[in-house]
């Protein structure tokens, strides 16, 4: 895979838009930035690992 179809695989074209409990969203956000990383960035993050850990699940 080049660099730009590489570029192309990771666009983010989508939003996924969830309700959540506002204490428990502040609390998540305070953390990411505790921890130098932002909210999106951690979901994307567990998306992708339950994607592949589920994947034969299909």
């Amino acid at each position: 895979m080049t660099s730009k179809n590489k570029k192309e695989s990771n666009k983010k074209d989508s939003q996924l838009i969830i309700r959540i409990n506002g204490e428990q969203r502040d609390k998540f956000v305070s953390m990411c930035e505790d921890m130098d990383t932002s909210a999106a960035r951690e979901i994307r993050r567990f998306i992708k690992e339950f994607l592949a850990e589920n994947k034969d699940k299909d």
